[in-house]
């Protein structure tokens, strides 16, 4: 995996520093921190925030065609929220993959609660039915959105991601920069309070989940 892991630096206090994520590329400018948040000691996978991010003013199109209000839809409801793009050769295919392996362990009834959003970061390429067909090899339920790069870059930074256009390189691969951490968002708060990095897997969401479900601390 060649993509760039989330730093985490500590002094008295922690902080994490979101990192942007280069998909199938080596490009040191993936280290560049994107936003400071305070947080809790990490225990395991999930880094709890002492600063919960408010869930992002996002307003897209479905993988339906429809237009889909994120805070709306998803108000009262526990949610993974997730910036990346179907054509990401490592990092964004195997993060869904653990968030899906993960939810299968979950009673039906908790299955049908979680909210799974996947907003693509590579607008131009993953139209509707590309991105539907993409995330229904993962899970039919989980929810992709797309829309215009500038809309869902300014929501992507409401909760401390960073992202870039996609830019062409020289062998003529596409890369979409990105930060590659899931955040939850709680069913009580409507609050993004948990973060996960690129490394989590889908036994420690499983481990997780029940507690995010309930709006708890993992």
């Amino acid at each position: 995996m060649r993509s760039k892991k989330m730093v985490l630096t500590a002094a008295f206090a922690a902080a994490a520093a979101l990192t942007l994520s280069a998909c199938g590329s080596g490009d040191d400018s993936a280290k560049k921190p994107v936003s400071d948040v305070s947080t809790q000691p990490t225990t395991q996978a999930a880094t709890v925030l002492d600063q919960p991010f408010t869930k992002p003013d996002l307003v897209l199109t479905d993988t339906h065609g429809k237009k889909y209000d994120l805070r709306e839809a998803t108000k009262g409801k526990p949610t993974l929220i997730y910036f990346g793009y179907t054509k990401c050769p490592d990092v964004c295919p195997l993060t869904m993959s653990n968030i899906s392996l993960a939810k299968r362990s979950l009673p039906k009834a908790d299955q049908d609660k979680l909210q799974v959003v996947f907003v693509t970061t590579d607008p131009e390429r993953d139209t509707p039915s590309s991105l539907g067909k993409w995330l229904a090899a993962q899970d039919p339920s989980f929810t992709g959105l797309t829309g215009d790069f500038p809309t869902i870059q300014a929501g992507a930074r409401q909760i401390g991601i960073g992202i870039d256009a996609p830019k062409k390189e020289k062998d003529g691969t596409v890369v979409s920069m990105h930060g590659a951490q899931v955040i939850a968002f709680s069913p009580k708060t409507d609050q993004g309070y948990v973060l996960y990095g690129e490394d989590t897997t889908s036994e420690e969401y499983a481990k997780d989940l029940p507690k995010i479900l309930k709006g708890e601390t993992p």
